[in-house]
C-alpha cells in the first residue's frame, strides 16, 4: 500500500495549524506557498480534512483554516482516511475469478486473499486509529509544549532568529 502525497501534503498543514496560535486562522494562501501547491489544489485537500471535521474553514479578508479539534481527538486513521478514503489494501477486479474459471480451487483461493488483505487492513486500521496527532507533536517536541507560532506573518526562520527556538522551544 502506497500512499498519496496528499497524505504528507495534509500532515504538513495539519503541523501548520497544531503551531498555528489557534485564535488566528491561518491562510490558505500562506499554505499554497509553503507546500508549493496550486490554490486549487490544496482546496482539494483541505475540503477533504473540513468533510472529516478535522479543520474548519473561516472565509474573509481575516479567514483561513483552524483545527476543529484538540489535537488528541484527531487520529492519523482520521488524517488517512479523509485524504485516501478508508482503508483496503486489496480490491478485487475479479480478475481471479476470470483467469481460473471453473477451477477447482478458484473461490477458495479467492475468498483466503480476501480474507488475507482483510486481515492487514484491519491491523492497519486499529494501529493508526490508536496513534494520535498529539503523541506524535509530543515525540517531536519530547512532551514540551508546542510552541505557537503565527505562520500568516512569520517564516521559521524568522522564529528561530528571534531566539524563541531556543531550549523547549525548538521547532
Amino acid at each position: 500500500m502506497k500512499l498519496k502525497k496528499a497524505v504528507e501534503q495534509a500532515a504538513c498543514i495539519l503541523i501548520l495549524l497544531a503551531t498555528q496560535d489557534h485564535q488566528i486562522p491561518l491562510s490558505t494562501d500562506e499554505i499554497s506557498d509553503r507546500l508549493e501547491v496550486s490554490p486549487s489544489y490544496l482546496k482539494k485537500i483541505t475540503r477533504r480534512l473540513v468533510v472529516k471535521d478535522i479543520i474548519t474553514s473561516v472565509s474573509g479578508n481575516k479567514g483561513g483554516i483552524s483545527l476543529a479539534k484538540d489535537l488528541n481527538e484527531i487520529s492519523v486513521l482520521d488524517v488517512i482516511e479523509a485524504v485516501e478514503g478508508p482503508i483496503e489494501m486489496f480490491k478485487d477486479t475479479g480478475l481471479i475469478n476470470f483467469v481460473f474459471e471453473g477451477g477447482k480451487f478458484t473461490e477458495k483461493g479467492n475468498n483466503i486473499l480476501h480474507h488475507l488483505f482483510h486481515h492487514a487492513d484491519k491491523l492497519l486500521i486499529d494501529y493508526f486509529s490508536t496513534v494520535t496527532l498529539a503523541d506524535l507533536m509530543d515525540e517531536v517536541f519530547d512532551s514540551s509544549s508546542v510552541p505557537k507560532i503565527n505562520w500568516n506573518d512569520m517564516s521559521l526562520s524568522e522564529f528561530l532568529q528571534q531566539g524563541k527556538g531556543e531550549n523547549n522551544e525548538d521547532v
